[in-house]
């Protein structure tokens, strides 16, 4: 570890944050610095419109935090877990989407944007997701367990072996989306023929 701090301050690189929990801390309004999270546990923090810009998350858990308009632009999650967040808002599709990999459990997502961004095997677990634009996103292999996706866009999204099984209140269109091999529960087709006004009992 400690030559690998050596080759940080040689390179000017900001020396990584490794194997720290946070609590209870108001990062809001602030500009994070532009360094990596390793292995870091942040518990009810505030992050409220921070700028989270060129920051980079590794193997990091977020325990019920507040994301509210938070900026994201090229940041980095990898191997990233949120538990009871707010987020609403956020623009996921600003991230850098190299090595993306999260899951997000019991989370308000409502209003957030993934729009063009690559997610595949994403876990949603019993979250809200009212309105979220997953517009020209590719979701392949994820999963949406007990979320609540009103108003939620999929146009022109890669859905393919997407299990949608235990979602609600979807609206996808076959026609303008990629769901070869998603996965239906067979009382939720009206959901794929929303747009034809059929009275399905």
């Amino acid at each position: 570890m400690e030559n690998k701090l050596i080759v940080y301050k040689h390179l000017g690189m900001s020396i990584p944050v490794i194997d720290k929990t946070f609590d209870n801390q108001n990062f809001s309004n602030q500009k994070l610095p532009s360094r990596e999270y390793d292995n870091c546990t942040f518990i009810n923090c505030d992050f409220s419109s921070t700028d989270m810009s060129v920051v980079t998350f590794l193997e990091c858990k977020f325990d019920t935090c507040n994301f509210n308009s938070v900026k994201v632009k090229e940041a980095s999650f990898q191997e990233v877990i949120f538990v009871e967040c707010k987020m609403l808002g956020v623009d996921f599709g600003s991230c850098n989407d190299f090595l993306f990999e999260a899951e997000f459990d019991n989370c308000n997502l409502d209003y957030v944007s993934f729009y063009g961004f690559t997610m595949k095997n994403t876990r949603f677990k019993g979250c809200s997701l009212k309105e979220t634009d997953f517009y020209r996103s590719n979701l392949t292999g994820s999963i949406f367990s007990d979320c609540n996706l009103d108003g939620a866009i999929f146009e022109n999204t890669i859905a393919e072996k997407v299990d949608f099984r235990t979602a609600i209140n979807y609206a996808i269109d076959p026609e303008v989306n990629q769901l070869k091999k998603a996965k239906f529960y067979s009382s939720g087709l009206s959901g794929l023929l929303i747009k034809y006004n059929l009275d399905i009992e």
